[in-house]
């Protein structure tokens, strides 16, 4: 049994976890049925169902994650755009305002430039670094403020604490994209987010096969994203349930390892004659340094950088790299290499791109859990074969 003072690693194994277990399976089983035998539930969604999102798979993950972050409740999606797409539905109704960070994922950004308006959704982007300038963008209508912990796929640490003070002073809704970060490195409710995003695809999970999100926050929040969840039909398939439940089993381990390498690698990057720049929290050099090393209890597996010479060296960088696998998504226990241009931020427009400070050659890298001289020697090899 898992109890509140326990460590992450100790709820990541024991939180959530079904007491006794059933027919003493230590290992949650799937509970692959679409309907459940009715007992006396006399309110709808109370009836266990897999669109009410309410099966023992379900139940555990929820418990599960809202320990993690130790947040009063959490609720688990279809994908990571469900879980955006949901929350911003639910809590914004039509006439509704958000400010949100101006460097998002691409999923995200494309649905607030292209289907806010058609939902009677209005948005203005703030630069997260500069809170002195967010009160002129507040309106009345204004309902919640929006950012990432580490942004996608720039690296950027805003001020994650100005967001919940200025959301406190003007009675808004607080919200944060955990992903790039997780429960290991940072807890959001810890620091007063009303709710904190993830796409489970990623770090949660870790393993690359399956899609899926969460929301995890306060219990009246997520009450109503629920219901909002089962009204549009995102709710997550008891095996991919399943999957993410075996997944998190490992996460503390997994993160504490990438944390690691990616900043041996990150150095390395910094320190080679080839590279131009590299964006990661770990940095000394990092702008958002100071705060990611006050909040963060690790700068996460993620780094994308500039090599010199531009996107023909970029995409030679690409053709020589041996270890890393050319691929979207990040998270998992492989090394992934992609250039967000044309993968995660490829619906964005080049002069969207420019804007937001996204090259064409920017590339980003996942770090998996390859030994880190092995990605090192790789990279090194890769970035000396360049013209």
């Amino acid at each position: 049994m898992s109890k509140p003072n326990h460590k992450i690693e100790t709820k990541i194994i024991h939180a959530g976890e079904p007491k006794p277990h059933i027919e003493g399976a230590v290992s949650m089983p799937i509970f692959q049925s679409s309907t459940f035998e009715y007992d006396g539930e006399t309110e709808s969604q109370t009836l266990r169902y897999i669109r009410l999102n309410n099966t023992p798979n379900h139940r555990a993950l929820h418990e599960k994650l809202a320990a993690l972050e130790n947040a009063e409740a959490a609720c688990v999606t279809a994908s990571g755009m469900a879980a955006i797409s949901t929350t911003l539905l639910t809590l914004l109704s039509p006439g509704g305002h958000l400010l949100i960070h101006k460097t998002l994922y691409g999923g995200t950004y494309d649905f607030i430039t292209k289907d806010f308006p058609s939902y009677g959704l209005s948005y203005d982007f703030i630069d997260g670094s500069q809170p002195e300038t967010w009160e002129s963008l507040l309106k009345p209508e204004t309902k919640a403020i929006y950012v990432e912990t580490i942004t996608n796929p720039l690296m950027q640490v805003v001020d994650l604490e100005a967001v919940t003070a200025f959301a406190k002073k003007h009675g808004i809704l607080s919200l944060i994209d955990n992903t790039f970060a997780s429960p290991v490195n940072f807890r959001p409710p810890e620091w007063d987010y009303d709710i904190s995003l993830h796409s489970c695809s990623k770090y949660l999970n870790g393993h690359t096969d399956i899609v899926a999100g969460a929301v995890i926050g306060r219990s009246d929040l997520i009450e109503k994203i629920t219901t909002g969840l089962i009204h549009l039909g995102g709710t997550l398939d008891p095996h991919a349930c399943f999957l993410l439940h075996r997944g998190l089993k490992t996460l503390a381990v997994r993160i504490r390892y990438q944390n690691e390498s990616a900043l041996k690698i990150a150095r390395y990057l910094e320190g080679h004659p080839a590279v131009q720049s590299v964006n990661y929290p770990g940095l000394e050099t990092h702008p958002g340094h100071r705060r990611a090393e006050k909040l963060f209890d690790g700068y996460g597996g993620m780094i994308s950088f500039e090599v010199k010479g531009g996107l023909e060296n970029a995409k030679a960088f690409m053709r020589e790299i041996e270890l890393p696998i050319t691929a979207p998504s990040l998270g998992g226990i492989e090394t992934l290499v992609t250039r967000p241009a044309t993968t995660s931020h490829s619906r964005l427009s080049e002069e969207e791109r420019k804007a937001h400070g996204i090259s064409a050659s920017l590339i980003r890298l996942s770090v998996g859990l390859e030994a880190s001289e092995d990605l090192i020697e790789d990279i090194g090899k890769a970035l000396g074969k360049m013209r």
